[in-house]
């Protein structure tokens, strides 16, 4: 299934149904009069909140939706039936825009969650409505109300507790195929990762939402890349997982790069918790490895975690913290990083076989 989180379609409620003018007329009743129905409510458009979509897909290939017309009214003072109404189907974490797409309609955060789009027009009066003592047979009837029509965005921002982030190549997918069941796509080149990818961990019997997004790199606010429009991926979550290459030269710099990025973004990220995590440790031997650990730790403010998605090594340690930052977060609606003040030297042991 293809991703997309960006989505412009057209809807439109259904009209109200006429009312009629009739009348009666019966053997054996000696007075007739009006007996004209009125007119079915047209159809409301709805849009509710779905579980099992995680993308906007199916509105690339239908983006517009109409409500149908109310049945006009009958004689016999027969009102018309209602039109049906119209549901568009959207993943939770679906934000509707108006035209000119910063005008925020509703945000729908959770599953079942719905609203109303498009109010249907009334249905119009027939002529036994304007029946009185001094106009005993009326000749008119109203016609129903138009439905209402806009031009409307849909943007999705997925749900997930935690997001990763770091540059192209920083052993996000990598991360995320080795503690949970989704498969990202990985190779050794920049931006392999061209959508967000979900999965759930699972940690001392707990379970979290990890998302991947695309990696970050300098200049991607001004467009550079692929952008940080995907960063809207991770505005909801509760931490950051920020992984920085242990391959790159300079992970000090590495670091400032993307948070420079998230700070240029907005949307509150510099704000969030962040766990600092030194990735691919595998490819550096212990001299190397305590020099850049340093050397990051120096950079984020923060003793980075150690870790190796190939051979598992701190991994377990680092989805813990993650665990315990959304715990908290859930319960006290405060989030606060786990304690990470122990020196560097004792995150990295070397195994008793080697």
């Amino acid at each position: 299934m293809k991703f997309l989180d960006e989505a412009k379609v057209y809807i439109r409620s259904g009209d109200g149904g006429a009312g009629a003018v009739s009348f009666r007329r019966e053997k054996f009743i000696e007075f007739g009069g009006p007996d004209g129905g009125d007119g079915g409510r047209g159809g409301d458009v709805w849009v509710e909140a779905v579980n099992g979509l995680n993308t906007l897909i199916d509105f690339r290939f239908q983006q517009h939706f109409k409500a149908s017309t109310g049945v006009h009214g009958m004689g016999r003072n027969r009102t018309g039936a209602n039109g049906s109404d119209v549901t568009l189907k959207v993943p939770v974490g679906t934000q509707i825009f108006e035209e000119d797409n910063e005008t925020l309609i509703i945000d729908l955060t959770k599953e079942g969650q719905r609203f109303r789009l498009g109010k249907g027009g009334n249905g119009g009066f027939g002529n036994t409505h304007f029946k009185s003592a001094t106009n005993q047979a009326p000749n008119w009837a109203n016609p129903g109300l138009e439905g209402e029509e806009k031009t409307i965005w849909l943007r999705l921002k997925l749900i997930a507790d935690a997001g990763l982030v770091g540059l192209p190549n920083a052993g996000k997918s990598t991360f995320l195929a080795s503690v949970t069941r989704a498969r990202p796509k990985i190779a050794n080149y920049p931006f392999t990762t061209l959508h967000p990818n979900l999965g759930v961990a699972t940690i001392d019997g707990r379970e979290f939402v990890l998302a991947d997004i695309p990696g970050l790199i300098e200049g991607a606010h001004e467009g550079v890349g692929i952008g940080d429009r995907f960063l809207g991926h991770v505005e909801r979550t509760r931490v950051l997982l920020h992984l920085v290459s242990a391959v790159e030269e300079k992970v000090g710099h590495a670091y400032k790069t993307v948070k420079t990025e998230l700070e240029a973004y907005g949307g509150g990220l510099i704000d969030k918790p962040v766990i600092v995590a030194l990735s691919q440790i595998d490819v550096l031997d212990e001299k190397d490895l305590k020099k850049k650990a340093k050397e990051l730790e120096k950079a984020s403010g923060q003793v980075p975690y150690l870790i190796s998605a190939v051979t598992n090594k701190g991994m377990t340690e680092v989805l813990r913290a993650l665990r315990d930052v959304i715990v908290e977060a859930s319960g006290n609606n405060e989030t606060a990083l786990p304690d990470r003040s122990t020196p560097i030297e004792e995150d990295f042991v070397e195994d008793d076989d080697e």
